[in-house]
């Protein structure tokens, strides 16, 4: 059977960019990752299969893009989707053929990512933008999966005292990592682990991210902590990194017996005297707009909820 011929809108050619000598074509449209991408295609984070445009008449009214970490092999997400005023039949033949021409058959899209200001619901500027957008997604088969917050720790920023009821050593490794992270994973409110344990037992889910995740991270060990009690029971862990961008707070946790003594401020403390120590210029982290225990302990050390990101994801 001859596969179907995608219908446009009159004048319009939807195609991937033909290199990194067309990223300035794709971002002909604004949005916060444009000042990324050049560098991104360059150390294969983004390739340009993966970087799709509508145009009409020689202008870019659509496009989407998909982002992986250096290595992988298949796009991790779909983080890059705009369609400018009055275009939304080309970003519909946008989304349809790019879908299926960078999601291999059968599998699963990558969640669609979009960053968006604390209150975007309230913004008349931002909110028909997203709406459209999401609807577009949506029109794809996606559901709205989690809203985040995104946090960010400036230098400066003052620091608690060191907790006196813990003292805090390296992860000794995978196992003991692992094995904490398959503890803290019951009673989650983490969307993804959430959706993780429906499918998989608490292990196999710890033993996925560790792999998927912490193996990723190109800094030091020994930045990775565990907090203990005086007689040495750990209490929790807390994971700081650089990823590809920022140094992040990339996983904390408290193990369920300990919750509620306190502790994740510790663990929160830690991390970030050790990447604000290296010098960097700004500290990210992120949680679930439903996780309200970590919103209040990120702001309670000083971290700044500068916008959001909502998730859309394919069942």
């Amino acid at each position: 059977m001859t596969a179907a011929v995608p219908q446009y809108p009159l004048g319009l050619t939807v195609r991937p960019i033909t290199g990194a000598d067309e990223a300035g074509l794709f971002n002909e449209l604004a949005y916060a990752f444009n000042d990324e991408i050049a560098d991104d295609l360059s150390t294969g984070r983004r390739r340009p299969e993966w970087l799709w445009v509508a145009l009409h008449q020689g202008r870019v009214v659509a496009r989407a893009g998909w982002w992986c970490r250096p290595g992988d092999r298949e796009p991790l997400l779909f983080d890059v989707f705009d369609c400018a005023e009055g275009h939304e039949a080309a970003g519909r033949a946008l989304l349809e053929t790019a879908l299926a021409a960078v999601v291999p058959e059968g599998a699963r899209p990558p969640q669609y990512v979009r960053f968006v200001p604390g209150g975007w619901r309230d913004d008349p500027a931002v909110r028909p933008v997203v709406d459209t957008l999401v609807t577009l997604v949506e029109g794809q088969g996606a559901k709205l999966f989690v809203e985040r917050l995104r946090y960010q720790w400036n230098p400066g920023t003052a620091l608690a005292a060191p907790d006196e009821r813990l003292t805090f050593r390296p992860v000794t490794g995978r196992e003991e990592l692992v094995a904490l992270m398959t503890e803290i994973l019951d009673g989650t409110l983490d969307a993804h682990s959430r959706r993780d344990l429906l499918t998989m037992t608490p292990r196999q889910a710890a033993e996925e991210q560790y792999e998927d995740e912490m193996t990723k991270y190109a800094t030091p060990r020994d930045w990775w902590r565990v907090a203990v009690l005086p007689g040495g029971e750990p209490v929790g862990f807390v994971i700081a990194a650089k990823n590809s961008y920022n140094a992040i707070i990339a996983y904390i946790g408290v193990r369920p017996a300990h919750r509620g003594h306190g502790y994740v401020d510790a663990l929160l403390t830690e991390g970030t005297r050790i990447l604000a120590e290296t010098g960097v210029p700004r500290i990210r982290a992120a949680t679930d707009l439903g996780n309200t225990p970590m919103a209040a302990a990120f702001a309670r050390a000083g971290y700044d909820n500068y916008e959001r990101e909502i998730h859309y994801a394919w069942s």
